[in-house]
Parts: structure tokens; sequence; C-alpha cells
């Protein structure tokens, strides 16, 4: 019987040099130091007035406002968003057909009819009342004192988004196996415990992605509550910009904090989309891509 000789195996494994990449990086890198040189040597960007105010203590605040109102609308839009999704699920038709009209209303309605139709509700209603259906009224207020500025705004941005996360929402819903439902309806696990444990977790590897990019789109439509004198990041500029006429340099504060709130969700994603897929086959991380690096490049 012929003796079988393994393949010799080379102690070094080199990369395949790719000259064409190392072209197309130099022109791609040598365009951005070129926008870059014009961006900083124009002095139409009056970037002395950028350092000025990109801490100045009213755009912090209208900050602090624009992070306060994306986070309070978003929670609130997942919140709602889930129960949408579920109901869309359901087999009660009654339901269905509520969430189906729901979406397809705040869908179709532009956030900014939908934030001036809000803000002035008053013409509509004078008096919210709360009491016995085709009964007394228990209590009554004026509509304007329910429905302040940051109440439009909170409300206006929830109605909207929620039919959003609530499409999110059911699409990650419809992508885990039917199966998965099956055994735990075998195991006589209840629905709310499945949804909980079973098919929400499994869900969220394909609802974080979309989630966060509306979550990115929240913070950024939060500039249109100016429109209804909402003091939030642009609007705060706007007021600045009145006085001083500096407008280029504010737009580039109101630009750069937009940045760097969209850089910080965009790391928090990462985490989140790590935690939700930990356990998961065939998902490599950074640190085994890196191990497989060390390994190749020490021959084993």
């Amino acid at each position: 019987m012929p003796e079988v000789v393994a393949p010799e195996v080379p102690s070094r494994i080199l990369p395949r040099r790719r000259y064409g990449n190392w072209v197309a990086g130099a022109l791609v890198a040598l365009a951005v130091a070129l926008v870059l040189r014009s961006a900083i040597t124009n002095e139409n960007f009056s970037w002395p007035a950028f350092a000025h105010y990109v801490f100045d203590p009213a755009i912090l605040l209208g900050l602090a406002r624009t992070v306060e109102l994306a986070l309070i609308a978003m929670g609130l839009s997942i919140v709602v968003g889930v129960l949408l999704a579920v109901m869309r699920q359901s087999s009660n038709k009654v339901l269905n057909a509520v969430s189906s009209a729901y979406i397809w209303l705040f869908r179709a309605t532009p956030l900014l009819v939908l934030l001036l139709l809000l803000y002035n509700l008053a013409a509509l209603y004078p008096e919210i009342s709360l009491g016995i259906p085709f009964g007394p009224d228990l209590v009554t207020v004026g509509t304007n004192t329910v429905i302040t500025v940051a109440g439009a705004a909170i409300l206006g941005l929830t109605l909207h988004e929620s039919a959003y996360c609530a499409e999110i929402f059911r699409a990650g819903l419809v992508s885990v196996d039917h199966g998965q439902r099956e055994a735990a309806e075998a195991l006589g696990i209840s629905g709310a415990l499945m949804l909980r444990r079973i098919v929400l977790p499994q869900a969220m590897r394909a609802i974080v992605p979309p989630l966060t990019n509306q979550f990115v789109n929240v913070v950024k439509t939060t500039s249109i509550v100016s429109v209804i004198s909402m003091p939030e990041l642009l609007y705060s500029a706007q007021i600045i910009y009145a006085r001083t006429y500096e407008t280029i340099p504010l737009l580039l504060v109101v630009t750069f904090w937009y940045l760097v709130l969209t850089a910080l969700l965009t790391v928090a994603q990462r985490y989140v989309e790590q935690y939700f897929n930990r356990g998961r086959a065939g998902v490599a991380t950074a640190a085994s891509r890196k191990r497989s690096r060390l390994a190749l490049a020490e021959g084993r």
C-alpha cells in the first residue's frame, strides 16, 4: 500500500497584494483631503464663530431638550409599536383592522401637518373632558392646558414614529420560525410568556438595525418641531443667528451636534447587536477575527 504524503503546510501565509485597492484608497483619501482643505481655508465658514458657539449654554440647553424629546418619543413609540405589531398579527379582526388603520393613517400624514394640527387642536376641541360614556363629565380642562408646545411635540412624534416602529416589529416577529411558537404551545407556555421569552429575543436580531436607524431618524426629525416654537437644538440656533446674522457657523454647530448624537447611537447599536447575537453560531466577533489573523500570521 503506497504511503500517503501529507501536503506541505506553508509556515507563513502572505496576503495577496491588491494594487487596485491601494490606488482607489489613495484617490479617495486625496479627494477627502481636498474637501477638508477647502472647508478649513474658506473664511466664509467662520470657524472662530463656530468655536465660540459650539458650547454656548443656549445651544447645550437646546441639545439637552433634543435628546430628551428623542428619548421620550422613541420610548413611547417602541411601546405603542410593539402593541400595534401584536394586534396586527392577532386573529381578532377588530384588533387587526384598528392596527392597520392606525399605521396607514399616521404613515400617510406628514409629520409637519400632524404637528400643526396638534398645536391647533384647541380650534377643534376647546376643552377635553373625562367622564362616563354618554353620561356626565367628571373632569374638564382646557385643551391648551394639556396640549402644550412640548406635549404637542411629544404626541406628534410618538404618533408618527410608532406607525413605523410597528412595521419594524412586525417584520421581526414574522422572521421568527413558526416552529418556535408551535413548540412553545406544545409545552403549554402562555402567549404572553412565549412572546416575552421566546419570540421577541429572537426577533430582536432582525429588529435592532432598522430600529436604531429609526432612532437616528427621530433625533434628526426633532428639528421639525421648531415650527411650533419648541426650543430644541435647531430653534435655539435660529434664535441666536436671528440676532447675530452668523447663520452658517450656527448651522454648522447644529450639524456637529447631530453628528455626535448619531455617532453615539451607532456605537450603542454595535453593543446591542452583540448582546442579542450572543451564542449565535456563525457570527464572528472582532476578537475571533483577530485571533484568526494572528493564527494565520504565525503559520498555525
